[in-house]
């Protein structure tokens, strides 16, 4: 897997910068890429909780919530936070690493509620990666598996 290295100075810049126009980006993507696969699965659970992604090394954080239709951007309190640097996050993605290493070596933090944590890995790991690219552009799509192969 490639060695993405986000310089420090730029990821201070993106820490600083408000939450909702990259948690807006995140829904809409959400809503293309793991909507149709995560709708056929029983993720009633899901809905109306408040969640948060961190991409530490990027300073990048995101906050949504589940609701009956899709994604949504949310700017509560999230009830889960999970934590990352873009590579582990794209280790996960692509099933070259699994979740419960990352978390016990400590590069996947989970904070608040664990119940929930573990509901959302089980619906991740439910999910087909390959119905997830399916929703990408096929030039998209390519890379996306170029990326996740090296």
């Amino acid at each position: 897997m490639m060695n993405l290295a986000f310089p420090p100075l730029l990821a201070n810049v993106v820490a600083r910068l408000p939450v909702t126009p990259p948690s807006l980006a995140f829904s809409a993507l959400a809503n293309r890429l793991l909507w149709p696969a995560l709708k056929t699965l029983d993720w009633q659970s899901l809905v109306g909780r408040r969640y948060a992604i961190r991409v530490k090394d990027i300073g990048l954080s995101v906050r949504f919530t589940v609701t009956q239709r899709g994604f949504a951007p949310d700017s509560g309190a999230p009830e889960l936070t999970i934590s990352a640097n873009a590579r582990d996050f794209l280790l996960l993605l692509s099933r070259r690493e699994d979740p419960d290493t990352l978390f016990f070596s400590r590069r996947l933090v989970s904070e608040g509620d664990t119940a929930l944590g573990l509901t959302v890995k089980n619906q991740l790991d439910a999910l087909d990666p390959e119905a997830v690219l399916r929703q990408l552009p096929a030039p998209l799509a390519r890379a996306a598996q170029r990326m996740m192969a090296t």
